[in-house]
């Protein structure tokens, strides 16, 4: 059977996150390896079961009790990242405190003062075209840069290295022939 690398990957996530239930189903306790394996193994199902990215957050906080891991596990692992395909498309799911003390639903969470927040502060923003030259939707992820899109999608940018100039995990969506203007920001050096 010939996989791409992306599928190889998510087969040995899979084997991975087994492996953790297989533990957790005889009551031994998770290392960090099997621990990640299975919060991600359940993002990413989560995402394909088209449930909203918001949700597959707050849930996955909550997938692994803290007492089902070994000691020092949960300091290890301060967040988890994982790209994870929704029915819109592959989107970045970042889960603070995973492993999160029982009961603390704020376990990670950043609170944010009053006033306006900027996203990449003092990097450079423009505006470019996008142009879906195809016949579906194509979606751009909020880290990928411009430069390395589908090719169906013609974008005109200032020279450098762009990026969309919107906050991490979002996407946004450009329909068949459609030109949008969209903010962006520079990619960091």
């Amino acid at each position: 059977m010939h996989l791409t690398p992306r599928e190889h990957e998510r087969l040995l996530l899979a084997a991975a996150a087994d492996l953790a239930r297989r533990r957790l189903a005889r009551g031994a306790r998770l290392g960090v390896t099997e621990a990640v394996a299975l919060v991600c193994d359940e993002v990413c199902e989560m995402a394909w079961d088209g449930m909203a990215h918001d949700e597959v957050v707050a849930r996955a906080r909550h997938l692994v009790d803290p007492s089902s891991i070994l000691d020092g596990a949960a300091a290890a692992v301060p967040s988890v990242q994982v790209e994870a395909l929704f029915p819109h498309g592959t989107a970045l799911v970042h889960v603070d405190a995973p492993f999160g003390s029982p009961g603390d639903d704020d376990a990670g969470a950043v609170r944010v003062g009053d006033g306006e927040v900027v996203l990449a502060p003092g990097r450079e923003r423009a505006e470019a075209t996008l142009h879906n030259t195809g016949r579906l939707d194509v979606w751009v992820s909020s880290h990928v840069p411009l430069d390395a899109l589908n090719p169906a999608l013609v974008v005109t940018t200032p020279p450098g290295r762009w990026r969309l100039d919107v906050p991490a995990g979002t996407a946004l969506r450009v329909a068949p022939d459609e030109h949008r203007r969209v903010e962006i920001v520079e990619l960091s050096p």
